[in-house]
């Protein structure tokens, strides 16, 4: 993991999302952290008054810009003092939505993984504040993975990773090169999880159906224990799993699309950054 991309629209949920991507530097090899404000005017808003009667001048934009990237300063200036030796930290603003902006950079810049808070991340002006809406689509559109952080968590030593998948699925689904970047370096105890809402494994040995599937050679390296939970909700079995067992990250996988829409339909989203006490690395 060479370079970070961090999202930031100066919420507090942002903030802390920078937070964890600068004390994640001490536990990877990340040699660029980019923090990067999207900042989205229309065409109409520089043709057209306001409901006011008031034109947006070349000055306000200026102004607004400059801003902008004064404040991106501030942060780079804090987060310095908390990364690894030898990590740079850039700013860059970006003048496109916030989806494009994401997609360009990780394009432009090679980036490894991108951080968004669970809240937050609006492109507008104004800064009001969305819920989970950019998180799903960000996650869809970028060739990175996507760590979503809630706002509440405070990064601790990431020693314990709970895998969401199914034992069944996973021989195009398991992106082994991104899991060898992310863990291949770490002593990072990987507990695998299928959540079995039908019962159909109560009795059977999750190491043995794991043995059954290309699951257990494709993760061998890395000496994972596996798991069926009994749980109707899909979400709250693996995040209460994750509880159980002190886990500090969930790693969903790609193409678990019913995973990630729950995960991250606005009313679960909510629940998410209010509840959940550990951050989600969505997987591509």
């Amino acid at each position: 993991m060479k370079t970070y991309l961090v999202p930031v629209d100066f919420s507090d949920a942002a903030f802390n999302a920078a937070d964890f991507a600068a004390q994640l530097s001490h536990q990877s090899d990340v040699k660029t952290i980019i923090l990067m404000n999207a900042y989205y005017i229309s065409a109409y808003e520089t043709m057209l008054p306001n409901p006011d009667m008031v034109m947006l001048r070349p000055q306000d934009i200026e102004e607004n810009s400059a801003d902008r990237i004064t404040q991106l300063e501030k942060l780079k200036k804090k987060l310095a003092k908390k990364v690894r030796d030898g990590v740079e930290i850039k700013v860059r603003l970006n003048l496109s939505h916030l989806l494009r902006a994401v997609v360009d950079v990780v394009a432009d810049e090679k980036v490894d993984m991108v951080f968004l808070g669970s809240i937050g991340n609006s492109t507008v002006r104004e800064g009001t504040v969305g819920i989970g809406d950019h998180v799903i689509k960000v996650s869809k559109a970028s060739s990175a993975p996507v760590m979503v952080v809630p706002p509440d968590y405070r990064y601790g030593l990431i020693d314990n990773a709970v895998l969401a998948c199914d034992f069944k699925k996973v021989k195009e689904s398991v992106p082994m090169g991104i899991l060898h970047k992310l863990l291949g370096k770490q002593a990072i105890k990987l507990e695998v999880v299928n959540v079995d809402a039908a019962g159909k494994h109560a009795v059977a040995d999750p190491e043995q159906l794991a043995e059954d599937s290309a699951l257990h050679d494709m993760l061998k390296a890395f000496h994972p224990k596996y798991y069926y939970i009994n749980n109707p909700d899909v979400i709250t079995g693996i995040l209460d799993f994750a509880t159980a067992h002190k886990a500090q990250m969930v790693i969903a996988l790609p193409h678990t699309y019913s995973f990630l829409q729950s995960l991250l339909h606005n009313s679960i989203s909510q629940q998410l950054a209010k509840n959940s006490t550990v951050p989600v690395l969505l997987l591509k």
